[in-house]
């Protein structure tokens, strides 16, 4: 926890137009998971296999007083729109997993619009991607405008997972970045949060259509809260003009703070940008690490792309262990409660499963809050590793508790299985590439990382559903899947014990790396 001297200096150094800036800048990750889990509680409305309640008798279930009308369901059936899509469990993944392929190519093709037309510019497009994706699917009537609705959502999200945290990182004072960085995932968690719950009063005759709705609004606001913000004073000192990005800058801080600190590297050059690199990776400049009063003379912006990052061996080890942690945040198997935790734990829990999510969802925000602290304190390889472990042995007790039908088990062990998430393979992934590089080759390193999380991603979303179905039908019962689970904790956690260095209290990737300086 911070010194007293420590919490006045952050309380000095945010601003009330600092706090609205991150506020208005992270509706973009909260709209991610609020995609991500959006068809999650109505999917067997979705596809046709029920016809659930309406939202009397949700508030009736909970509240326990209020008595169902069955007017409401004949009204939520009298809706121009076919109140289901008949899908199967492979029709249902693919539209599911389509979030994530636009994602992919929201998270490639975001950074040189960027680099090019300033991250405030980028932001604005998100906010389009998600609104375009969100009308189609609330007026989807086919499996195909789903899927395309997804796509767009995706894009939108894929593009926000990448620039928003580099914006927050221009924006926020030095001492408070890694409290600010944290914002981008419990935004996330917010999102996720809110989809569930309004999927569990929303999940009957056509009125699911209104949670698809919802990320028309959100999108709406988040478009019309961009036009308040202002363009990154880093970006602005690297393409624009070093005044401009200084008067920026005093307006984020406030009218008495000194930016002398911040802005002493700026100068007058063409391009000083401390995050840059990890939005370029389309040019090659300079592979030099060496001095940093050299670099930020002579070759400030100076970046390598993915091909020179992969065959140089001084940054391989680094490149296989950022990629390698992103992949375990999904192989663990944390997409398979968020987004199928409904229809998996239907009948094999003592509560409404879709209330269950909702817990899960809380839990996931609390845990993610209360653990941001945690990277900072143990150290990041320590918090994955206990993260890795603990969802590996809940993988595992999750799988036996629902094989040998022991419900309250169950439930608990998918609370502990979000929690252990929000240890370490929550956050840690997305601040470990830029501890494992030099800032010349963040770029391409976070790219890779980026676009690996969003292919394991699509795998668990895509494939998870069919091998869960085809285990249960070739083994009988139920919970076999979480086994492969728990074999690929084992594997990922010996990754991680045997490739992955601490960063932790190391001044800079030579020191994390047991290296001298590289100078040629």
């Amino acid at each position: 926890m911070p010194s007293s001297s420590g919490l006045r200096q952050c309380i000095r150094d945010v601003s009330p137009y600092l706090i609205l800036l991150v506020a208005i800048s992270t509706l973009g990750p909260l709209q991610f998971g609020f995609h991500l889990a959006e068809l999650n509680a109505p999917q067997d409305v979705i596809s046709c296999r029920v016809k659930q309640s309406s939202i009397s008798s949700r508030l009736s279930s909970v509240l326990s007083f209020m008595p169902s009308s069955k007017h409401e369901n004949e009204v939520a059936s009298s809706s121009a729109l076919p109140d289901c899509i008949p899908m199967d469990d492979a029709q249902f993944a693919v539209v599911s997993s389509m979030f994530t392929l636009g994602g992919l190519i929201g998270a490639l093709g975001s950074g040189p619009i960027a680099s090019a037309k300033g991250r405030l510019l980028a932001m604005r497009l998100t906010s389009l991607f998600y609104i375009i994706g969100s009308i189609i699917e609330t007026l989807g009537a086919s499996i195909a405008m789903m899927a395309i609705g997804r796509v767009f959502s995706g894009v939108g999200a894929g593009a926000a997972t990448v620039i928003v945290p580099i914006y927050i990182s221009e924006v926020a004072p030095p001492r408070e970045r890694g409290t600010f960085g944290a914002m981008t995932q419990v935004s996330i968690n917010v999102g996720i949060l809110a989809t569930q719950t309004m999927g569990y009063f929303l999940s009957y005759g056509s009125a699911w259509r209104w949670i698809l709705g919802a990320g028309i609004i959100i999108g709406a606001v988040q478009g019309v809260g961009l036009l308040l913000l202002p363009e990154s004073p880093t970006w602005l000192a690297g393409n624009k003009s070093a005044i401009q990005a200084k008067r920026v800058l005093q307006r984020i801080r406030g009218r008495h703070y000194d930016i002398g600190e911040e802005t002493a590297a700026w100068g007058n050059s063409a391009t000083a940008g401390e995050e840059q690199g990890l939005l370029d990776d389309d040019e090659v400049a300079s592979p030099r690490r060496g001095s940093t009063n050299s670099k930020a003379s002579a070759k400030n912006n100076g970046h390598l792309g993915f091909l020179e990052v992969v065959s140089d061996p001084l940054y391989r080890p680094a490149l296989i262990a950022a990629v390698g942690v992103m992949c375990a945040q999904q192989l663990c198997g944390i997409n398979s409660i968020i987004m199928y935790s409904v229809s998996l734990l239907r009948d094999l829990l003592p509560i409404n499963s879709a209330l269950l999510t909702i817990m899960i969802s809380a839990i996931n925000l609390i845990t993610t809050v209360a653990c941001s602290p945690l990277p900072d304190k143990l150290g990041r390889k320590t918090c994955l590793l206990l993260s890795i472990f603990g969802q590996g042995a809940s993988a595992l007790a999750l799988a036996l508790s629902i094989l040998f039908e022991t419900k309250i088990l169950s439930a608990v062990t998918v609370l502990f299985f979000v929690a252990f998430f929000a240890v370490g393979l929550g956050p840690v992934p997305f601040i470990l590439a830029s501890e494992l590089v030099g800032q010349e080759a963040v770029g391409a390193t976070q790219s890779a990382c980026l676009g690996a999380n969003y292919i394991a991603t699509f795998l668990v979303a895509q494939f998870f559903p069919i091998v869960n179905v085809a285990l249960n039908e070739r083994f009988g019962g139920a919970g076999w899947v979480y086994f492969i689970f728990t074999a690929l904790a084992g594997l990922c956690g010996l990754f991680v014990f045997w490739r992955v260095p601490e960063t932790k209290g190391k001044k800079d990737v030579d020191e994390v790396w047991g290296r001298t300086h590289r100078i040629d």
